[in-house]
């Protein structure tokens, strides 16, 4: 009866900069008897850097881990070791409490178990159960050895625990351990429960990166787009509670979000218009798609000093293909450009808005910055009022911007 949860890796992609997307959000940390508490301070940090305000407590098995004065340190805010006459639960979690999320991280198999049994003998219990009675939401982040995860008992437990609205995040396994989830991978999943969620319900799909064409088993034609866009793109979309479908030829593995992995343009556009069968409420092309394809060739090209020529031919449009079978999708398309002046940027870019009918266009010149950076210039076009707006700044902060102007439209 083994657990099948998604295994999680730790991943470059997530860019967990400092931001203010849990400003003003009170998050209460459960710490639990797990070899891993001694990762909690640098997820307290994390969450803070993100503009929260973190609170701990405590096991006492967590407390021969981490030494509490740690926990006051990394927070700033005294931890909670024991339950008083101040009843600590209710005040945080209790039906007008002042937290905003608990997370227990890192959960041991015997806190998850006494927590689906409604057993409170340790604060960080009293704390689940307090949050479960009040419909706090409550993020559990497991860490134990791997037979004890698959343990049958602790598969229902976590089952249960699910049905009844709580999240899991992680575990990944590794040398026979099921490890906490990386820090970013917490914070997002914080982020995504603890905020507001204006694309709850919502099902986005987008394309990042640059795609393929093969010359032969070596060899491929391809550009310089790193897929960091469409990536943050993908994470914007999903903490805001979206559905999140992306389809690449990088990898994310986040948790939560669903990844196609392609090569070729041919196989991006055929992906993409099998996903959308499923019914998506905003498609977003960011990816950096070959405008020219060719014969592949099944062995090896020999190399040599005489000339190689080779026969291009166009690919095909996906927003064509697109717009042409979904005339109601909300479609932002990605506009990118070289050596010309602002103006003829946001002229072409325009163009291409009306060709497709696109409600939002993303113009680039790549002579100011883009392909491979972490940061970005671009003008977010919108259909209605057809003036762009000037962003620039991390590739986080674009994607944010233009979820701010799909957000409303997808109301």
């Amino acid at each position: 009866m083994k657990n099948t949860a998604h295994q999680i890796h730790p991943t470059k992609w997530i860019k967990n900069q400092k931001s203010e997307s849990l400003a003003g959000k009170t998050i209460v940390l459960g710490v639990t008897g797990s070899i891993a508490a001694v990762r909690v301070v640098d997820v307290a940090r994390d969450l803070i850097r993100n503009g929260a305000d973190v609170y701990a407590v405590t096991t006492e098995a967590s407390e021969w881990i981490i030494n509490p004065c740690a926990l006051n340190y990394a927070t700033g805010n005294n931890v909670i070791t024991e339950l008083t006459g101040d009843v600590e639960h209710v005040k945080f979690c209790g039906l007008n409490g002042c937290a905003d999320l608990l997370v227990i991280v890192p959960a041991t198999a015997n806190t998850i178990g006494k927590i689906a049994g409604g057993i409170d003998d340790t604060p960080v219990t009293t704390f689940a159960t307090t949050a479960l009675g009040s419909n706090m939401p409550i993020i559990i982040v497991p860490a134990m050895h791997e037979s004890m995860y698959n343990h049958p008992g602790v598969v229902e437990n976590i089952d249960k625990l699910k049905s009844w609205g709580v999240s899991f995040v992680g575990p990944y396994f590794e040398e026979g351990v099921a490890k906490i989830a990386p820090n970013d991978t917490v914070v997002l999943n914080v982020e995504r429960a603890a905020r507001d969620g204006d694309l709850t319900g919502k099902r986005v799909l987008i394309t990042g990166g640059a795609t393929a064409e093969s010359i032969d088993p070596i060899r491929i034609l391809t550009n310089r787009s790193s897929g960091k866009t469409g990536m943050e793109l993908a994470l914007e979309a999903y903490r805001r509670g979206a559905y999140v479908t992306i389809v690449h030829r990088n990898y994310l593995d986040v948790q939560g979000i669903n990844e196609i992995y392609v090569e070729s343009a041919d196989q991006m556009i055929d992906s993409v218009m099998d996903e959308l069968e499923n019914g998506y409420d905003a498609f977003i092309s960011s990816a950096a798609i070959s405008d020219y394809t060719l014969d592949y060739s099944s062995h090896k090209i020999k190399s040599g000093n005489d000339q190689l020529s080779l026969v291009l031919r166009p690919t095909r449009k996906l927003l064509n293909e697109v717009r042409k079978a979904y005339s109601e999708l909300v479609i932002t398309g990605f506009k990118v450009e070289t050596g010309i002046t602002e103006d003829e940027l946001i002229s072409r870019s325009q163009k291409l808005q009306q060709e497709h009918g696109l409600d939002l266009i993303v113009a680039n010149n790549v002579g100011y910055k883009g392909m491979g950076d972490d940061t970005n210039e671009v003008y977010i076009i919108d259909s209605d009022s057809g003036k762009p707006v000037h962003v620039s700044g991390s590739k986080r902060v674009i994607a944010s911007k233009v979820f701010d102007n799909l957000a409303e439209k997808l109301k």
